[in-house]
Formats: structure tokens, C-alpha cells, sequence
């Protein structure tokens, strides 16, 4: 049996289910439109800090529970399926240890709407709250973990008809509930909200990392149908991301110039470089290479580029080759391929990649000058991603051998090696901060095979301390491959870059 807290079943003397006039068309960041849904003694309120890409919103109501809502709302309006997603916290001590803020998914503006909603609550409090039909009372799905003065992350998705909501403190992995008995129309307003539970205040919450995602289509072909990208920046110390380029087509694996002024990243073949100041981008000229994968890393002194391209004369195989930053003709390293280019020596010596040899995936390296590879992995399944550590005395790199993908490292010369992540994810490119302090790396959920790093999931990028240690989240990202696949930290260790993906609307 159920027990309701006494402040859902509070009789109101008087319901007034039509929702309070819309307001012109006020266009707030990523939404269309704001307005208070049901009644409001005080107006609410939103704003948008274009530059850190964060809202603040301001709400009264009394309560969004029983037959109707009171709250105020910022929205957009979406078909199909879609994931929303949040960092969000509150604005201050409160009065309402039920005020709540979060994530509503709605049939209409009017404020007995059918509805599912994600809510995090004063208290701490997380529940999925949704109502069947126009008018009806509220039902609650409340999550196990309570989130009290929380730095919470809630995701709210529409996935084929169900709906699911994900949450945890940030820094944490997300806890997920399912909800697959409720029908909201295809075209809904989606949004976030704040009700402070007490139509005499306004309360408010601060909402960062917004991300309206359109994911891509159940039956799309990998390496066929991709969907767009976006190019994001996240403040590693605070985990603030922003993002700062967005392409309909697909754009994948971004690194860092060594003077901190540009990205450099591959796209459709071809490698670009995009500048953080004008934010404008411009093909890199590589010459005859113009089947790039998405393997490329720069020197350590920043003067060369290693790129991975595929060459005909090998029958499309993947081969090594180097290049000057600035572009020109790139001389081949690798005789023989699949050669999958992953990192550089810091004294410019060796580069390190992953080669398919009869059958195996190995790490091996090999001379900037060419000639014979040198075997340094041999255990049976996928090893991948080598990478050196910026003292030169370890390469990390991940590999299947324990049964999951896990993170691994060794000796330059292959000996040594060692498990260094052991949890339930499958763990995916290690990449050293510059300072030689963190590892950052990708991690998959359990249901994807080990061996596989595919596009188009929900996947966490995570941080670690380069000696080991638990390893906390640092982005909730709907990617994988093509999100980190090269080193991506800033010079200066403080920032990171990667790829997140959505199927992003024409161009008007």
C-alpha cells in the first residue's frame, strides 16, 4: 500500500484547471516560450546566461499533484522521442520542504494536463510524478535515493512510448526508473519547472547542462545514418559544459592545439580546425589522405600530426602516417595495416596504435621514422587506445582480457602490465591530463558488448586519479564512439573537449 504525504491530499477549496494566459512568444535559450501554468499569485519568471549556457527560473503554486498543477514553466514543444537532461540544483534555503523543480513532459499547457514529470523536491525527495487523463489524480513512482540539499542530475526520456527517468547527486552513476503504462500524444510540451509549493513565495532553481536531445532511430545503420554533433567544453573543476560548435552531419574526436587556441577534430574523411576565439572552422590540407578516421593525435611539442587514414592501395585498410600541424603531404609510418594511430611518445620518438594481425588486435609501436613494429601486447582479445603518460614511463590503453573493457597499463617496452579499473562499465580511452595528475575515460553500460564501442548511447565520461582510486562522473553524455576517442584534455589540464550527439533540426 502506498502512503501519501499529507501535503498531496491538502483539499483545495476552489480548482481552476485552465492554465494562465501565455505570454508573447519569449523565446528563453533552448525553449520556445515561458508562462505560469495553473494559478500564480506571484508571476514567474526565467533567464538565460547565453555564455555559461545556464537558466535560473522563478516560480510560485501551490502544488503540482492531486487533479492539477500550479508551477511556472519553460518549454518547448517536441515529437517522438527525445532525452532531457539537467544539472539542476536550488536558489537559496527555501520555505517548502516540498517545493520541487525538475523536468515535465505535458499533453497541454492547461494545468489538469496529462503529464509525466521528473521532481526533485526540497527534502531531497526524487519521484517520477505523472497523471493518466485530463483531470486525474496524480500517481508517484519515488526513486530509492533521496538527494537532500543536492547537486542533482535528472534526465527525463520518451523512449517508443515509455518513459524513463534517471537521476543521481552529480559526480554519482544514475539509478533508472521505467514507466511503460502512460500515453501522452506524440507532439508534447516539454520543459522545466519550478513550483514552490506555497502560492504565498517564489522559489527557484538554477539548471545547468541542458541538453534536448532527438537520439537517433532504432534501426539506423552504424557507419551509415549518423545523426548531428555537437562540440562541447566542460570545465573539469566545476562540470560546466558548454556547447560551443553544432554540425547536422557528423563530426567526431576533438584534441586541443598545444597553444590552447583550437580543436582539432575529423569530419567526413577530412580533418579541421576549429578556433575557440571566432569559433570558425577550416580543413586541414592532408594532401591525398582524405579517408581519415577518427585516430589522430598531435606531438607533444605540437608540431606534428599523426592521423590514421584509409588507403586504397591497401585495399581500404587503416595505415599511419604523420603530418605537419599546418598541413602538407603526409609521409606513410606503417607498412602494414589495420594500423589504428592512439598516441605519441613525449620525446617525439615513438607512436603507439593498435594493429590487427592475423586475427588479434594489439598495441604496438613504432619509429616516427618508420620501419619495423614492435609487438607489446599479446593476450587473446581487443586490446586498444595506447596512450603514454607525459613522464613517458607508463602507456595506459583498455582491454577486453578480464571479460569486461577495462583500463590497463604497461611499460613502454610492454612489460608490467596491469589492471587499473575493475567495475561493472566497459571502459574505454584512457586519456592523461597534461599535468600527469588524472586519467579521463569513457565508460559503456554493461549491455553493450565489450568488445564494442558503439555510436549513439548513453554513455559517462569519468575521472580518476592518475595512481587509481574511485572514479567519479564528469559528463552525462548521449554519444560514444567518436565522444573522446584521441587525447581531448586542455594544455593546462583545467578543460576537456568532446562530442555529443542529436539529430539537430534544418537550417532556417
Amino acid at each position: 500500500m502506498r502512503v501519501l504525504h499529507l501535503h498531496h491530499i491538502v483539499t483545495h477549496f476552489v480548482c481552476v484547471f485552465a492554465a494562465a494566459p501565455i505570454l508573447s512568444a519569449q523565446a528563453v535559450g533552448a525553449f520556445d516560450s515561458q508562462n505560469d501554468v495553473g494559478r500564480a499569485r506571484h508571476p514567474g519568471s526565467a533567464s538565460y546566461n547565453s555564455p555559461r549556457q545556464e537558466y535560473v527560473i522563478a516560480g510560485s503554486g501551490q502544488n503540482m499533484w492531486n487533479d492539477h498543477d500550479d508551477f511556472h514553466f519553460v518549454w518547448k514543444r517536441m515529437t517522438g522521442n527525445f532525452i532531457l537532461s539537467t544539472r539542476a540544483h536550488f536558489v537559496g534555503k527555501g520555505v517548502e520542504a516540498h517545493r520541487k523543480i525538475g523536468w515535465s513532459i505535458r499533453s497541454s499547457l492547461e494545468a489538469n494536463s496529462p503529464h509525466v514529470t521528473a521532481a526533485l523536491h526540497g527534502d531531497g525527495l526524487m519521484s517520477l510524478q505523472f497523471r493518466r487523463t485530463p483531470g486525474a489524480t496524480t500517481e508517484e513512482n519515488k526513486s530509492a535515493d533521496s538527494l537532500p540539499n543536492a547537486d542533482a542530475v535528472i534526465q527525463l526520456e520518451r523512449r517508443d512510448g515509455a518513459f524513463l527517468m534517471s537521476v543521481a547527486r552529480f559526480g554519482d552513476t544514475l539509478v533508472t526508473q521505467r514507466l511503460t503504462d502512460v500515453s501522452l500524444p506524440d507532439t508534447v510540451y516539454v520543459g522545466l519547472f519550478v513550483c514552490a509549493h506555497n502560492d504565498s513565495v517564489v522559489e527557484r532553481g538554477g539548471f545547468s547542462n541542458v541538453r534536448i536531445t532527438t537520439p537517433a532511430k532504432s534501426d539506423f545503420v552504424p557507419y551509415r545514418d549518423y545523426i548531428g554533433s555537437n562540440l562541447e567544453i566542460l570545465d573539469v573543476a566545476t562540470g560546466n559544459a558548454t556547447v560551443v560548435h553544432r554540425y547536422r552531419g557528423s563530426f567526431q574526436a576533438p584534441n586541443w592545439t598545444r597553444d590552447g587556441k583550437a580543436l582539432i577534430y575529423s569530419q567526413e574523411g577530412r580533418l579541421y580546425k576549429f578556433d575557440l576565439a571566432s569559433r570558425s572552422t577550416a580543413v586541414i590540407n592532408t594532401a591525398f589522405a582524405t579517408r581519415n578516421n577518427n585516430d589522430h593525435v598531435l606531438s607533444f611539442d605540437g608540431r606534428m600530426l599523426a592521423i590514421s587514414n584509409h588507403a586504397p592501395e591497401d585495399s581500404g585498410a587503416s595505415i599511419v602516417y604523420t603530418v605537419p600541424t599546418t598541413g602538407g603531404t603526409p609521409r606513410r609510418i606503417t607498412a602494414k595495416g589495420p594500423s589504428y594511430l592512439h598516441g605519441w611518445s613525449p620525446d617525439g620518438r615513438w607512436l603507439v596504435y593498435v594493429g590487427q594481425r592475423d586475427g588479434e588486435f594489439d598495441v604496438y609501436k613504432i619509429s616516427v621514422s618508420g620501419g619495423t613494429e614492435i609487438r607489446l601486447t599479446s593476450t587473446p582479445g581487443l586490446d586498444d587506445g595506447p596512450e603514454y603518460t607525459p613522464d613517458g614511463k607508463y602507456i595506459y590503453f583498455n582491454s577486453v582480457r578480464s571479460g569486461r573493457m577495462q583500463i590497463w597499463r604497461m611499460r613502454p617496452d610492454g612489460s608490467a602490465q596491469e589492471q587499473i579499473t575493475n567495475d561493472g562499465f566497459n571502459n574505454w580511452f584512457p586519456h592523461i591530463s597534461p599535468d600527469g595528475k588524472s586519467i579521463v575515460f569513457i565508460s559503456f553500460p554493461p549491455d553493450v558488448p565489450p568488445d564494442d564501442h558503439p555510436f549513439y548511447k548513453h554513455v559517462l565520461l569519468r575521472l580518476m586519479p592518475i595512481g587509481g582510486g574511485p572514479a567519479r562522473v564528469i559528463a552525462y553524455v548521449y554519444g560514444g564512439q567518436g565522444t573522446i576517442n584521441v587525447p581531448s584534455w586542455s594544455p593546462d589540464s583545467k578543460r576537456l573537449a568532446f562530442v555529443s550527439n542529436s539529430v539537430l533540426p534544418e537550417e532556417k
